[in-house]
């Protein structure tokens, strides 16, 4: 007689995946909408400061670092999905408050400080509900369905990509500033509520919670991370690849948009999108890119080992960067070819996207599988402070580097270095174990 095989079900009839997940989509669409309106707005109320909004950047960044350790060591403690509603509570309040006072006290440096105050909070907020939130699928879901989750979860992201950033767009130029903080506090806390009804077992350990403790178990996690060689090497190469990669993205593209765009007497579909709502054009390139991709992982079996892989692609991505770089010194800096640029940008960032989904998928993938459950929320807390390290530095040199010396130089500069670190990444025999 013939074996049947029983074909998995997909993870959305699992009620506890379907609240993460439309809990996921309301939060980070709030959180897209945000980081879109801020960026610009620090911009034009400081008379594009391409400085002050690198150290806008760079604080977010550090007060995420340094609480997210403390996220890591709470996330294997304390029940996740409590941890991840009560934060998302936390952060839409103070959105909603901070909103209150930007009316209360509408002067441009009031406001300065407001954003300034509200990002670090909001930072601290993060860096304690990304590692419990990074570490909840393996607890509600089976391994083999661990790759199309993650999957999925990508294919959100790239629509909120797509249609989110082009809502961001719209919103911005429509509404007043405050109008749009109001609708993200409100997404923060219906995120709030969706969490609240997930169901995952918790089991809290017989020790209490103390300071010593909490040393102890930052220390165990590192301890455990030394021994995952793989990811370690990883994990290496992925600091100084974000260090050259992330000001492409959070300074360059808002600086070009204010300056080049924004002051060029004509530019490509200018009666229909303003500079703002080319930026939106953009992130859709690279949200379709990526939702491609993570629809075609979404139905293939998990790979064995997929570091080799993921180098190989990684250094796909340098090279459109490379190119990048070349045709905006090329089209614009040295030429008159804004419009080409445009052209030319928006393909590059649909092939990163398609990159991006292929490379973050399996490398999060592996390590919810290889990562024993009860220390993944402190290790992913070290991983992200891994990747996370040199971005703050980044964000203040990209400024001071665009104010001082102009857009060819960072790019150039964020070409060479993550062209030299994905090389390096890809002759690293370590990396093909994972």
């Amino acid at each position: 007689m013939s074996e049947i095989t029983v074909k998995p079900q997909n993870v959305f009839r699992n009620r506890n995946y379907r609240l993460v997940f439309f809990g996921a989509l309301v939060s980070e669409l709030g959180a897209l909408l945000y980081s879109f309106a801020v960026g610009f707005y620090i911009l034009q109320i400081s008379g594009n400061n391409a400085f002050l909004q690198g150290l806008y950047l760079a604080l977010c960044s550090v007060a995420l670092l340094l609480f997210t350790p403390v996220g890591g060591v709470l996330g294997d403690r304390f029940s996740k999905a409590k941890i991840m509603y009560l934060c998302d509570f936390c952060k839409g309040g103070t959105i909603i408050l901070a909103t209150v006072l930007m009316i209360l006290f509408p002067a441009a440096d009031a406001h300065i400080v407001i954003l300034f105050a509200l990002g670090i909070l909001g930072n601290i907020i993060s860096g304690i509900f990304n590692p419990a939130s990074g570490a909840l699928l393996p607890h509600i879901l089976p391994e083999d369905r661990l790759q199309q989750a993650n999957s999925y979860f990508t294919v959100k992201s790239a629509a909120e990509g797509i249609l989110g950033v082009v809502l961001a767009g719209v919103l911005y130029a429509a509404l007043p500033v405050q109008t749009l903080f109001f609708l993200v506090g409100a997404t923060f806390l219906a995120s709030g509520i969706s969490e609240m009804l997930i169901r995952c077992p918790h089991t809290p350990p017989a020790d209490r919670l103390t300071l010593r403790t909490a040393v102890k178990d930052m220390g165990d996690g590192l301890k455990y991370l030394k021994t995952q060689k793989a990811i370690l090497a990883l994990l290496g190469s992925v600091v100084f690849i974000n260090f050259f990669f992330a000001p492409v993205a959070s300074n360059f593209i808002p600086y070009f948009v204010r300056t080049d765009l924004a002051s060029a007497p004509s530019y490509l579909l200018d009666n229909v999108l303003t500079p703002e709502l080319w930026s939106s054009v953009i992130s859709v390139c690279v949200g379709l890119g990526s939702l491609i991709g993570a629809a075609v992982l979404s139905a293939r079996k998990p790979a064995e080992k997929c570091g080799h892989k993921v180098a190989v692609q990684l250094c796909i991505s340098a090279a459109v960067v490379v190119s990048l770089a070349f045709s905006y010194w090329l089209l614009v800096d040295r030429g008159n070819s804004l419009n080409s640029f445009l052209m030319f940008f928006c393909a590059g960032s649909f092939t990163i996207g398609i990159l991006l989904s292929a490379i973050n998928i399996p490398i999060t993938t592996a390590t919810m599988r290889v990562v024993d459950k009860d220390k993944l929320s402190k290790v992913n807390s070290l991983i992200s402070i891994g990747s996370q390290a040199m971005i703050p530095i980044a964000s203040v040199m990209a400024g001071a580097v665009l104010q001082g010396l102009g857009s060819s130089v960072l790019l150039f500069i964020c070409a060479l270095g993550f062209s030299v670190t994905a090389v390096l990444l890809l002759v690293n025999k370590p990396v093909r174990e994972l």
